[in-house]
C-alpha cells in the first residue's frame, strides 16, 4: 500500500489554445505565450508530484493534454475533463482531474443543481453551475475508494446586466450582489450533492478547487456542512493537518492588490480527520506553492497551488470496512 497520498488543486489561469479569444477584454494568446505557459505549467506539475490533481480554468482539454505530455510524471496519468459547449452563447472554462491512481468507475460532470435548489427568478442559467463540478471515484488502496470532486465556484467578478456600467457605484454593488448570490447558490447545490453522495456511496470524500472565497466565509462553510450531522460534514485540510508550523507556513493562494488570501481549498470528510473515531487516515500537512505570485511571471498562474499530503492508517480490517 502506498504510504503517502498527495492531492492538489491547480487553477491553470485561462489554459486555452493560441489564437482563441477566451474573453472579450483579453487578447488571444500568441504561439510564443502559449509555449511558455505550457512549459511552466508542466514544470509546476512535476514539482507538485501529486497523485491526484484537480484543475480549474481549462478552456481546452487538448491544451491540458499537451501539458501532461510535457511532464515527466504524468504522461501515463488518467485525464478526465469535458470541453465547454461550443454552441453555448459564451465560452466558459471547465474543470479537469488528473490521477496516477486507478479509477473505481468513470468520472462524470455534475452540471445541474439538485431539485429544490435554484437561482432567483429571472437569473441566467438558474438551474445549473457556472462551471460543472467533476466527480470521480478513486482507489486509494485495496478496498478503499474515495469520492473526489473538483469544483470552481462563481467568482467575485461583478455580474453586470447588459446595459450596466461599472462607473455607477449603485450598479456595481448590485452586480457584486448577484455574483455573491450565484456563488452562495452554487455552494448550497454542492452541499446537497455531497450529502446525497455521502448517503448513497458511504465512502470518504475529498473536495478540492477554487472556491473564490476564504475558508471561514459563509459560502465555504455551506460546502463544509456547518450544522449538518458529523458524518456528512467536511473539514478544511489546512486546519486538521498534523504538522502545523506557523513560523514557516505562508498559506495563501492568491495575491490581489497587495492582499494575500487563500480561496483554493482541499476539504476532507471525517475519515481523514485524525481527531475523530471514524478516521481511516490523516492529513499530514498542507503546502502552498506560491512563490511565482511574487515573481509576476506572465506565463504563470495567478493562483498558488495547494498540496495536501495524506496517509492511511495501517489497520487493514478498518480499511476493508471503509471501502464497503
Amino acid at each position: 500500500m502506498q504510504e503517502e497520498l498527495r492531492f492538489a488543486t491547480f487553477n491553470a489561469f485561462n489554459l486555452g489554445p493560441p489564437g482563441a479569444r477566451l474573453y472579450d477584454n483579453l487578447a488571444p494568446t500568441t504561439p510564443e505565450e502559449y509555449e511558455a505557459k505550457i512549459a511552466w505549467t508542466a514544470h509546476q506539475l512535476d514539482l507538485l508530484n501529486a497523485d491526484v490533481i484537480g484543475f480549474q480554468e481549462i478552456f481546452s482539454q487538448a491544451a491540458l493534454q499537451e501539458v501532461l505530455a510535457r511532464t515527466r510524471r504524468y504522461r501515463e496519468a488518467i485525464h478526465l475533463g469535458f470541453d465547454p459547449d461550443p454552441n453555448a452563447p459564451r465560452l466558459t472554462p471547465s474543470v479537469a482531474l488528473v490521477s496516477r491512481l486507478p479509477l473505481a468507475e468513470p468520472g462524470q460532470a455534475l452540471p445541474m443543481f439538485p431539485v429544490n435548489v435554484a437561482m432567483p427568478p429571472g437569473s441566467r442559467d438558474p438551474d445549473r453551475f457556472t462551471r460543472a463540478p467533476l466527480h470521480a471515484g478513486i482507489i486509494l488502496a485495496p478496498g478503499v475508494v474515495v469520492d473526489v470532486i473538483v469544483v470552481h465556484l462563481k467568482s467575485r467578478r461583478p455580474d453586470y446586466r447588459a446595459s450596466d456600467s461599472g462607473e455607477d457605484p449603485h450598479l456595481y454593488a448590485l452586480a457584486c450582489l448577484r455574483s455573491l448570490v450565484r456563488r452562495g447558490t452554487e455552494a448550497t447545490a454542492l452541499r446537497v450533492l455531497l450529502t446525497d453522495m455521502a448517503h448513497q456511496n458511504r465512502r470518504p470524500r475529498i473536495v478540492m478547487g477554487d472556491f473564490n472565497d476564504v475558508a471561514d466565509s459563509v459560502t465555504t462553510e455551506i460546502v463544509l456542512g456547518e450544522g449538518t450531522p458529523p458524518s456528512e460534514r467536511l473539514y478544511d485540510a489546512f486546519r486538521v493537518q498534523r504538522y502545523q508550523d506557523n513560523s514557516r507556513h505562508v498559506g495563501f493562494s492568491i495575491l490581489h492588490e497587495s492582499r494575500h488570501s487563500t480561496i483554493d481549498h482541499i476539504l476532507v470528510s471525517p475519515e481523514f480527520n485524525a481527531a475523530l473515531p471514524e478516521a481511516i487516515g490523516e492529513v499530514l500537512d498542507v503546502v502552498y506553492l506560491n512563490d511565482h505570485l511574487n515573481l509576476g511571471l506572465p506565463e504563470a498562474s495567478d493562483h498558488g497551488q495547494v498540496l495536501a499530503r495524506l496517509r492511511l492508517f495501517p489497520r487493514p480490517g478498518l480499511l476493508r470496512e471503509a471501502g464497503g
